[in-house]
């Protein structure tokens, strides 16, 4: 079960995002990593593994070039130490923190743009 959360915190944040991923909304995403975690071991060899990672990794890119661009401009919306990971349960306790009728209208990149806002206010 740890190995599971921690395969899914560690490719949210590792590898360049595909396509257009980060575009899953927060219920679908949530419910994908629930019955991941159900699956227990199982769940490493789910292609719903990879789903989560291109999402997860799409959104946490998407954010950063906005937050580049946002520096560039003088007036980044937040401000994490260079190097910042998020954990997976880190993440999804963000996720979860959506009231439940929102979650359906909140993609990825939002979410993931909320939780930087969130955790890493500027001075």
């Amino acid at each position: 079960m740890k190995r599971l959360v921690a395969a899914i915190g560690l490719t949210l944040v590792a590898t360049p995002a595909l396509a257009a991923a980060g575009d899953m909304n927060v219920a679908t995403f949530l419910a994908k990593a629930d019955a991941l975690r159900a699956k227990g071991p199982l769940a490493l060899l789910s292609s719903d593994m990879n789903v989560l990672k291109t999402e997860g990794t799409a959104a946490g890119q998407a954010y950063r070039a906005q937050l580049a661009q946002e520096r560039a401009q003088g007036k980044p919306s937040s401000c994490p130490p260079r190097g910042t990971r998020i954990s997976s349960d880190q993440l999804l306790g963000h996720l979860r923190s959506y009231p439940a009728p929102a979650r359906p209208r909140t993609t990825m990149r939002t979410a993931m743009a909320d939780y930087f806002v969130k955790a890493f206010p500027c001075p």
